[in-house]
């Protein structure tokens, strides 16, 4: 048997983008044992992962946590956050570690003075470095995501004319910069003129509660109403997802839905855009904007005051986008 402990601490999306390098480390090493380390906010993102044998959180009492993961004799630690936590982390339990190229200082200089000297490759082919030397290879296969089958979303729960086909629209993001503004949300609902399920968390509910109000009776408003694993339920009933950058959209590629992804202050060259997708995804962004990128995450407000990235953004193209792949595929 060998014992790997895998660390990724952080959110939703960055969860999701580990779980190949999680497959294949449990499917291609002989008598591999995955033990995962992430915050306990992230549990029901892996809970019903079957490539993961032990689930382990960081509560932030760090000696606490060092000393249990002690007791687990782990040969060897793949890290795939690599920051000062995960770092004291390693340094604590003292075993043989690997970790990825994170490129912290080329995404510095692209946001920074806009030199781009990122290489094109996405951010789970350089996970994949981690585990090289373990002969780990990828798969192909792409993203997991498993909804546990007592956290399904019944398709009754919506109106009658939905469930015959729906688009899901995840209007959230943890940063304002990363999200469409609210009247664009609408204007696209309008045009768009088919069944469209809003997703979000319980801070996008009033924005949705509006969407919903003003764009018709073709809009549910999903906001808060469920968890995340009822929200990716119902993303994984749909025909297809609209999404910003955020962790739905990596959701929704692990279901291989095909994907509109709606970008604001953040970009693609970043090497974390919708993984295995949906052969007809689309990516849509303003491209040629000065300010952009203007930060590696995001911002409450718009540095430049104008929000050219969002504000500018081609709603026809989405729209447009929209029917024809509700309609086709």
């Amino acid at each position: 048997m060998v014992k790997f402990l895998v660390i990724r601490l952080s959110s939703i999306g960055d969860i999701v983008l580990t779980t190949p390098v999680v497959r294949c480390l449990k499917q291609q090493v002989a008598g591999a044992e995955v033990h995962f380390l992430t915050k306990r906010q992230n549990a029901g993102i892996l809970q019903a992962n079957p490539y993961i044998d032990k689930l382990h959180y960081f509560d932030d009492d760090l000696k606490a946590l060092t000393d249990s993961l002690s007791t687990e004799s782990f040969d060897y630690i793949i890290d795939l956050h690599k920051n000062i936590r995960s770092n004291m982390i390693r340094d604590r339990l003292k075993l043989f570690s690997f970790s990825f190229p994170k490129l912290t200082y080329q995404k510095w200089l692209l946001v920074n003075f806009k030199i781009d000297k990122l290489p094109r490759i996405h951010i789970v082919d350089r996970y994949f470095e981690a585990v090289r030397l373990f002969d780990v290879v990828n798969d192909g296969k792409g993203l997991d995501y498993f909804v546990p089958p007592e956290d399904e979303t019944d398709i009754s729960v919506l109106p009658e004319e939905f469930r015959n086909g729906f688009i899901a629209f995840a209007i959230g993001a943890k940063h304002f910069t990363k999200k469409l503004p609210p009247a664009k949300i609408i204007s696209i609902c309008k045009a768009i003129n088919f069944p469209i399920v809003l997703l979000g968390d319980r801070n996008d509910s009033t924005i949705g509660e509006q969407v919903a109000a003003e764009a018709g009776h073709k809009i549910f408003n999903a906001c808060g109403k469920f968890s995340l694993n009822g929200s990716a339920s119902l993303l994984h009933q749909s025909r297809l997802a609209i999404t910003h950058d955020t962790g739905l959209m990596h959701i929704a590629a692990a279901f291989k839905k095909n994907i509109i992804s709606v970008w604001g202050n953040t970009v693609p060259a970043f090497g974390m855009y919708p993984y295995l997708p949906g052969e007809y995804s689309e990516i849509v962004e303003v491209t040629g904007l000065k300010c952009r990128p203007c930060t590696r995450i995001g911002f409450s407000k718009c540095p430049k005051k104008h929000f050219r990235c969002m504000n500018d953004i081609d709603e026809n193209k989405i729209v447009n986008l929209a029917r024809l792949l509700f309609t086709r595929y």
